[in-house]
């Protein structure tokens, strides 16, 4: 069973999701694949994790760097999991590249290459959002493209970060 609440950001309302495993989904309302991963079933609760994800947001919006992680349950192919699992390691303040990501996991897997756009799908569906910074990632020249909660709010996210913006990483 997921369970939802929604958190009120400094970016608009976040919608939040979770299972007995962790966090599930964090969306902001309105974005691309918004509630994407969402069970069709699911109910309106206040469940331990959520708490422990407010917390880290508050932190998070404050300019802060959480120093915990809440439980997380991500939940895709294997692609994506590993995908979204190299997010997981891109430092805060920090970002990394479509074509690098690419690199790492055609590296890992044994193959002489693997498609940014396909590592671009993967980043795009994460469907835990800034928890899992795919906000963190920029296009090879260090443009910012692709995010589905919309450019303006990945710039924001970086910002408050403090990253570097506009450069090759």
């Amino acid at each position: 069973m997921q369970y939802t609440t929604t958190y009120q950001s400094p970016l608009g309302e976040i919608l939040l999701a979770a299972d007995e495993i962790g966090l599930t989904g964090l969306w902001f309302a309105g974005e691309k694949f918004y509630a994407a991963g969402l069970a069709p079933e699911h109910e309106e609760r206040a469940v331990p994790v959520f708490d422990i994800v407010k917390k880290w947001l508050d932190i998070y919006f404050s300019g802060r760097e959480p120093d915990f992680m809440p439980p997380i349950h991500l939940i895709g192919s294997e692609f994506r999991r590993q995908i979204w699992n190299f997010l997981l390691e891109i430092p805060y303040g920090e970002t990394t590249t479509y074509g690098a990501l690419a690199k790492r996991i055609a590296k890992e897997r044994g193959l002489e290459r693997m498609s940014a756009q396909a590592v671009g799908g993967a980043v795009g569906h994460n469907e835990i959002s800034i928890i899992v910074p795919c906000h963190r990632v920029v296009g090879s020249d260090g443009s910012l493209t692709g995010y589905a909660g919309g450019i303006d709010k990945k710039e924001k996210l970086l910002t408050l970060e403090g990253a570097k913006m506009g450069d090759s990483p």
